[in-house]
């Protein structure tokens, strides 16, 4: 079972990930916690309910506006990374957060590197699936590996001047 870091924290991940081509019954969403892909979801909105054991994810060529407003409706979105180098699920994340107004747990997926969790963050994620092997520790402090910042990010959406400003003031 993969690991999940929680803002820090580790727990087993409980959630099943369902494939793109796959499709779900009634029963096997009822026994068990799922993350479905959007367009599934999408085709499948009308017969299933958004309810604590069911989330949505998001692929890095899908749009935030594929889910949108509907977002609010689960309490886990996921974002795959396919491979380190595709950063447009930084982009999903972000929309989510501040367009849609995304507040329960949004989770990275996939290929994302180490070297990236201090920035997801920034981005919005606040969970993260980590491989059995990795080094928790290593990754925890990747978390914190600036202590501020100059941009306005979903974690601080004030710039540094705008916050040195308002100090002089």
């Amino acid at each position: 079972m993969p690991k999940l870091n929680k803002s820090g924290e580790v727990f087993a991940d409980d959630w099943q990930v369902q494939e793109k081509e796959q499709d779900l019954s009634a029963e096997q969403l009822s026994a068990g916690k799922w993350l479905v892909h959007v367009k599934w979801y999408l085709a499948h909105k009308d017969t299933v309910t958004p309810s604590d054991n069911l989330g949505v994810w998001l692929d890095s060529d899908d749009e935030a506006s594929d889910l949108g407003d509907a977002a609010k409706l689960f309490p886990v979105v996921g974002v795959n990374f396919p491979v380190f180098s595709d950063g447009r699920g930084f982009s999903i994340g972000r929309t989510l957060r501040e367009r849609y107004g995304f507040a329960g747990e949004l989770r990275a997926l996939g290929g994302f590197m180490q070297d990236q969790l201090f920035y997801l963050q920034r981005c919005g994620f606040d969970a993260f699936i980590i491989k059995e092997d990795a080094n928790v520790e290593s990754m925890k402090q990747s978390l914190r590996d600036f202590s501020d910042f100059y941009q306005a990010a979903v974690d601080q959406p004030t710039p540094l001047f705008r916050r040195r400003l308002a100090k002089q003031a």
